[in-house]
């Protein structure tokens, strides 16, 4: 299939250009750089330097004619889209909207979308099923949402089928090492214990160590992004095959706890990575994870590198190499 990867530079989707290229498709990629690096993109893509908020640009890439296209191109920061909702609405729902416009006008008809189990919020009980009630407890996670009601809206007016993705913390890199640029800002754990692994950060915290958990951490769901990669490449071919919607969680089924991770990395790097106990924060359920059970049945989508130490050692490989 010819595959228009829109933020097809960025970490997650480097990793899944890296898939399809791996499967035979043929990969354009269309990113803006505002996160994504060039550094990220391969020989055998090519590459259009265009924004989502440019309904111009997007219009001209899929008028050159596309099989299917993934959506990756959205803000993700949930701190920020409480701070920031413009930012947000402009980039995630009005970037989305004209995403969809220009692909319906060039009977682009395929698509898959990363989407985020951001939109549950609160969990009710574990783990996450995708019939779990969904209440988002911060922006981004409505905007995700908000993005899953539109296209279920393409889909009946406008024939548009998709498949979309919902996970939680994607995490590891390329076990091939062929992919090692660094994400910028970042805010997840893994990359927090490894800047401080590395020196960057003198210290780290651990907010709070007194939940009901194993160890009294917090337990959160982290999915390595070549697997998730693999999730997409699977819903392609279940989008061609099927010719129908779906929409599925994606999870370890288990979790991490906070203290599982940092003691894992200091074994696999042999660094002391210093870190303190700090108050909880505001809003931090206990433990987060979701259920695979469905994604197994409709896409066949079973995780190879999700343990936790492919998850460090493959991560520790790329801040390494930088």
């Amino acid at each position: 299939m010819k595959v228009l990867v829109i933020g097809g530079a960025g970490y997650i989707g480097s990793h899944v250009v890296k898939a399809l290229l791996k499967s035979g498709h043929s990969v354009t990629v269309f990113d803006n750089l505002s996160s994504g690096l060039r550094q990220n993109l391969f020989k055998q893509n090519d590459f259009i330097h265009g924004d989502i908020l440019n309904p111009a640009q997007l219009d001209a890439s899929f008028a050159s004619g596309f099989d299917a296209f993934i959506h990756l191109a959205a803000f993700k920061a949930a701190g920020e889209s409480m701070i920031e909702p413009e930012k947000y609405s402009l980039n995630n729902i009005s970037g989305t909207i004209n995403i969809l416009n220009a692909a319906i006008k060039n009977n682009c008809k395929k698509m898959v979308f990363s989407s985020s189990a951001a939109i549950f919020g609160e969990p009710q009980y574990l783990p996450i099923d995708e019939k779990h009630p969904k209440n988002p407890e911060n922006f981004y996670g409505f905007t995700k949402l908000d993005i899953e009601h539109y296209l279920e809206w393409y889909d009946k007016l406008r024939n548009l089928k998709y498949v979309a993705l919902r996970y939680f913390n994607a995490a590891g890199y390329d076990p091939d090492g062929e992919i090692f640029g660094l994400e910028q800002n970042p805010a997840n754990l893994l990359p927090v214990v490894m800047e401080t692994a590395c020196g960057m950060r003198k210290e780290m915290s651990i907010f709070g160590n007194d939940y009901d958990t194993r160890d009294g951490t917090c337990i959160r769901d982290y999915v390595h992004v070549s697997d998730l990669a693999d999730a997409h490449v699977k819903a392609l071919e279940y989008i061609s095959d099927k010719n129908e919607s779906l929409t599925v969680n994606l999870g370890s089924e288990t979790g991490i706890s906070v203290t599982e991770m940092i003691e894992t990395a200091r074994r696999i790097t042999g660094k002391e990575i210093p870190a303190k106990y700090v108050g909880r924060r505001l809003g931090d359920p206990a433990c987060l994870y979701a259920t695979s059970a469905y994604a197994r049945e409709k896409l066949g989508w079973i995780p190879k590198y999700s343990d936790i130490d492919t998850l460090i050692s493959s991560t520790w490989q790329a801040y390494q190499k930088n």
